[in-house]
């Protein structure tokens, strides 16, 4: 059975292999450069190893690469709070976004989406 790299990155982060989920996930930004998801789960390790500004980062990355990227917006949100709850969201569905609907999907004149706060 094979499982998506955010379900490994997350059991890894769980079983505290930082270094192991780190090889994995530099392994997906090298064979998908531009793919949101190896960015947006390198500022969630980041984060949990305590390098705030360089988790801000990756999330910004993500974004910029993927504005529809639910997470990555999510986790930018979350960590740039004075008090973060220490959630993380490896996936959609770790979003609370969606139902609360404080944010809707607007395309720009180069029909790139963008998520902008109602």
């Amino acid at each position: 059975m094979s499982h998506t790299l955010e379900e490994r990155c997350r059991q890894l982060m769980i079983q505290r292999k930082f270094e192991q989920c780190q090889k994995e996930i530099e392994t997906a930004m090298a064979e998908n450069p531009h793919c949101a998801i190896p960015h947006n789960l390198m500022g969630i390790l980041l984060e949990k190893e305590s390098n705030h500004v360089l988790a801000m980062k990756h999330f910004r990355a993500a974004y910029a690469l993927d504005p529809t990227y639910v997470p990555a917006r999510y986790n930018m949100d979350q960590y740039a709070q004075m008090y973060p709850t220490g959630k993380c969201a490896f996936t959609e569905e770790d979003c609370p976004v969606e139902n609360d609907q404080q944010f809707e999907l607007v395309y720009d004149e180069h029909h790139v989406g963008h998520l902008v706060r109602k």
